[in-house]
């Protein structure tokens, strides 16, 4: 196995490892009802959910570090602006998964923390918005750049990186001004590109690796 197929698999694979959080969309249901700071709904869940997310965290950071021995042969900065994105992205999402492990403590003081627990859940939502949201858009306009000028891999997969960093911008606008809530259903509608601009670059990078007339691996 050559070192640029070695470099892509372990790319591919920490990809596709990213996905692993999906689950926390139903896991963390229970602690966004208003009462969960007094009911007695398990905590597990939400142990189990930033266990997931952190996980993927370090995945993200893992993606970036992968990448960057070939991308800084064709663009130095914005291959460290990658690694860096990630690293941000990173850092945020472990101060989200904080913020709900603080609201299960919290969950022994009963009514007199509800308004503390419940400003912690909205903080970890904002959180997510910039984290798992914004970021990837930069993420992928960063690499997305990278890989069509390298063309380590076919070029519609930048391509669908790069339209869906705008279209998840304009749903992370629409939240912030309030046109629809950040966990209604056509919210998810503008991270579907990323989502799949993110699966088939780590599919393709797992199973086929770079291409091998990259002009940058020579």
């Amino acid at each position: 196995m050559t070192t640029s197929r070695k470099t892509s698999l372990t790319a591919g694979i920490l990809y596709l490892l990213t996905f692993i959080s999906i689950p926390t969309l139903s896991l963390y249901h229970e602690i966004h009802q208003p009462n969960f700071g007094i009911s007695s709904a398990p905590s597990t869940d939400v142990v189990l959910g930033g266990m997931l997310e952190l996980v993927m965290a370090l995945a993200c950071i893992g993606t970036a570090l992968a990448f960057y021995p070939v991308l800084k042969k064709q663009n130095e900065m914005l291959a460290l602006g990658f690694v860096a994105a990630r690293i941000l992205e990173a850092t945020l999402i472990f101060a989200g998964v904080a913020s709900l492990l603080t609201v299960l403590n919290l969950r022994s003081l009963g009514t007199e923390a509800q308004v503390v627990s419940r400003g912690l859940v909205m903080l970890y939502d904002r959180l997510f918005l910039i984290s798992q949201s914004f970021i990837p858009a930069v993420n992928a306009l960063l690499l997305g750049s990278l890989l069509y000028q390298t063309r380590l891999v076919p070029r519609i997969l930048p391509i669908i990186g790069i339209i869906g960093a705008f279209t998840l911008v304009a749903g992370d606008v629409a939240v912030l001004y309030g046109v629809y809530d950040q966990r209604a259903p056509i919210a998810g509608l503008s991270a579907v590109p990323i989502a799949l601009w993110e699966f088939s670059l780590g599919i393709y990078l797992t199973f086929k690796g770079f291409k091998e007339n990259a002009v940058i691996l020579g």
